[in-house]
């Protein structure tokens, strides 16, 4: 599945130092998993996660899903064996901590440039701070660069923010780095829900993150998963009313006309722009969940 339709609805942190953890992702309906070795994983794990880490990926089994490796940061005692470690395998993606600049993208990118396992390898950015938020549109467009994952809990943290349910103190930082993911053209994940037994709680922020354009959401415990793939996935309302938009505008060109109408409301081109965007997300998560 190319990068451009695959779906990024879940996207599953697993602790690269929990054997029982990395097996049991190979079989669950999360379409991305972030293997984590920094936060996750104590310091007196780090050199072995690792070791596991590559193990497991090298034996493989985890099919369609995407695959993304958050190593410890480079300014770290464990972050440049971590990226040795995991660019030899030439993974799909490498989530980079608490990324400040373009500049921390830019190095990694030329390290990753020499190696030929590496050729399709992208770079993604954990953003959870103040530095990285102000950055957000150059670091989006810095090289190999393919997606953000917002770092909500640290960049509560770092604000000295309240933890709201609505997330009123960290909106204008989620929506600048949505603008900058947009512009060009990366995808977003939304940070985790901490209170990962709280359906509800999670159902509502889901929905909000959602509706402001999030891909996906970053989850930590498995049971979130159905919740946040029900919530980023096209309704069948979503997709019915996609069809008959496309339906009447393409009648409405047969006719020689620039606009329709349905339902009472005008249908113009980036109306049917995204309802294709819509009928392309639903196929591409179809095709995901049948493999």
């Amino acid at each position: 599945m190319d990068h451009a339709n695959r779906p990024y609805r879940s996207v599953l942190y697993i602790p690269a130092a929990n054997e029982r953890a990395l097996e049991k992702a190979k079989s669950l309906p999360a379409d991305a998993i972030i293997f984590d070795l920094e936060d996750a994983v104590s310091v007196d794990a780090k050199v072995a996660a690792r070791a596991l880490l590559v193990s497991a990926l090298q034996t493989g089994g985890y099919g369609q899903r995407s695959l993304i490796i958050r190593i410890n940061g480079m300014d770290s005692a464990w972050g440049a064996a971590d990226f040795d470690a995991v660019a030899a395998l030439g993974p799909q993606a490498i989530l980079v901590p608490k990324v400040g600049s373009a500049q921390e993208i830019a190095d990694l990118a030329a390290k990753l440039d020499a190696i030929p396992a590496c050729a399709a390898t992208q770079i993604w950015a954990m953003m959870e701070t103040p530095q990285g938020i102000l950055n957000a549109a150059s670091i989006a467009t810095a090289p190999r660069m393919g997606g953000f994952v917002m770092g909500t809990n640290d960049l509560n943290k770092e604000l000295m923010a309240t933890t709201r349910p609505d997330r009123e103190p960290l909106l204008m930082s989620l929506q600048f780095c949505l603008l900058a993911a947009r512009a060009a053209g990366i995808t977003i994940v939304d940070g985790v829900y901490n209170a990962f037994k709280d359906e509800d709680g999670l159902a509502l922020e889901c929905g909000q993150g959602r509706d402001m354009g999030f891909d996906g959401k970053s989850l930590i415990h498995p049971t979130q998963i159905s919740i946040a793939n029900a919530a980023f996935a096209p309704s069948p309302e979503d997709i019915e009313l996609a069809q008959r938009q496309i339906t009447a505008f393409e009648a409405a060109e047969v006719e020689g006309k620039g606009i329709a109408v349905l339902d009472g409301r005008i249908v113009e081109n980036l109306h049917v722009a995204t309802a294709r965007q819509t009928l392309a997300k639903a196929r591409a998560i179809e095709i995901l969940e049948a493999s």
